[in-house]
This record gives structure tokens, C-alpha cells and sequence, in this order.
């Protein structure tokens, strides 16, 4: 028996077997007893069945990301030690599925006086709703708006979907301060596991604002499965190259 402790989603089938379990189906003729039980067990095996395939997706393609990138994960951590002082990486708190907290990891794309500074530019804030976005941030470094343009500073996140903080596709995790000043329907982004991309990453990114990136989270949630999961993935290459609504 594994020593691992139990996720979101096996607490949740675990429950509502536990739930159905102590019903009394004492009055309820056989066949609907019968029928009962066998939508239970196809709706716990089509849960983990779809979880065991998203999760083999996101361990597959992210380690062998990682080896297929590794030349440019090494030329952009040489770049950002030359281009200004500080670390290479840049981990930073985020909030994940139902409330739970985790360390991201990304490049460092900007000065290491950036979290200080982000007070005194509150005022030109260009994002909606509880985020911060600026197109000519001054904190970003030269090689951090290369990086970020072209979305090489999140492949470091790669790890983070390893880890199973994250998954390939998702909404993106969002801060604990955000989260603070979310309204009731916005914390609905957070039914999913968070993603490196999603359904907002491949239809305007920081152009939208911020309830757009909502309803395209909520979208996902609704209608997530592993082929609607492919299709994101394969609409983000093109929106990574063209870098439209990143900065």
C-alpha cells in the first residue's frame, strides 16, 4: 500500500462512495439497486480513469520538455547572470486547486527590486480586476522581456508539473493576495489544478481583462477532458511564437 497521502480528487470519490454507502435502498426494488451501483462504479472509473491520462500527459510531455530544452534552459540561465545581478530562478508563492499553496518556479525576468518597486507603479496598473500588468514594466530586465515575450521564463515550471503542483494545462495560479480580493464567482478558477498554459493563454492573454479570464477558466473547468487538453496545447505553439498579449 502506498505511503502517499490521498489527493483532492480521491478524497472526493472516496467520499461519495462512503455517501452512497449509507443509503437505504431497502425500499428500492432490485434492478434500480443494481443500476444505482453500476453508475457509481462508471462514474468513479471515468473520474480516475481521466485523471490517470491527464496525469501521464503532463508526466510524459514535461520530461521530455525538459531534455529537449535543456540546451535553452542553460543559454537563458547564462544570459540572465550576465544581463543583471541576482539568481537565475525566482520562486515565488501561488495558490493552486481549492486554496492549497505551493512554490512556483520560473526565470528571473526581472530586477530583484521588483516586489519594492511595485508599489510606487500601483498607480499605472493596465490590468482589470485584482492583477498587475504593465506593458513597459521598468522592473523587467533586457533578457527578462525577451524571455518573457517568447514564455521561456515559465519553462522552469516543467518541474513544478513533475511535482504534480501543476498540470500542462489549467488555469494559470494566481497570487494569495489576489485570491484575497477575488469575488465569490471569480474563485471558481481555482476547481482545477493550475496549468503553464490554458484556455486564456491561447485567446489574448494579458490583452483580456480580467473577468475574460475568468470565463475562459470556467469554460475550461466545464468542459476539461484530455483531448480538449491536446487542443490548448497545440494552439499554444502558435501563440508562443507570434507572443501576441504577452508582456
Amino acid at each position: 500500500m502506498s505511503d502517499q497521502p490521498m489527493s483532492d480528487e480521491q478524497k472526493r470519490v472516496e467520499q461519495a462512495v462512503e455517501m452512497f454507502a449509507k443509503q437505504d435502498f431497502s425500499t428500492v426494488g432490485f434492478h434500480r439497486r443494481l443500476g444505482f451501483s453500476l453508475r457509481l462504479v462508471g462514474w468513479v472509473l471515468g473520474i480516475k480513469a481521466s485523471q490517470g491520462l491527464k496525469r501521464l500527459l503532463d508526466v510524459g510531455v514535461s520530461g521530455l520538455a525538459l531534455i529537449v530544452f535543456s540546451p535553452l534552459l542553460l543559454l537563458t540561465a547564462l544570459a540572465i547572470k550576465l544581463d543583471s545581478p541576482g539568481p537565475v530562478f525566482f520562486k515565488q508563492t501561488r495558490v493552486g486547486k481549492w486554496g492549497r499553496l505551493f512554490g512556483i518556479y520560473k526565470f528571473r525576468s526581472m530586477y530583484t527590486d521588483a516586489e519594492k518597486r511595485k508599489q510606487e507603479l500601483a498607480a499605472q496598473n493596465e490590468a482589470t480586476g485584482p492583477v498587475f500588468k504593465m506593458k513597459r514594466d521598468p522592473r523587467i530586465t533586457r533578457v527578462g522581456r525577451v524571455i518573457r515575450k517568447l514564455s521561456i521564463d515559465e519553462l522552469p515550471q516543467l518541474i513544478n508539473v513533475l511535482r504534480g503542483d501543476m498540470s500542462l494545462v489549467g488555469p494559470r495560479p494566481p497570487l494569495p493576495k489576489e485570491v484575497d480580493e477575488y469575488e465569490y464567482h471569480q474563485r471558481r478558477r481555482l476547481d482545477a489544478v493550475p496549468g503553464i498554459t490554458g484556455l486564456q493563454q491561447v485567446s489574448g492573454r494579458s490583452d483580456l481583462n480580467f473577468e475574460q479570464w475568468v470565463a475562459f477558466d470556467v469554460t475550461y473547468i466545464e468542459q476539461q477532458s484530455l483531448w480538449f487538453d491536446i487542443k490548448i496545447l497545440l494552439k499554444t505553439i502558435p501563440a508562443v511564437l507570434t507572443g501576441r498579449g504577452a508582456y
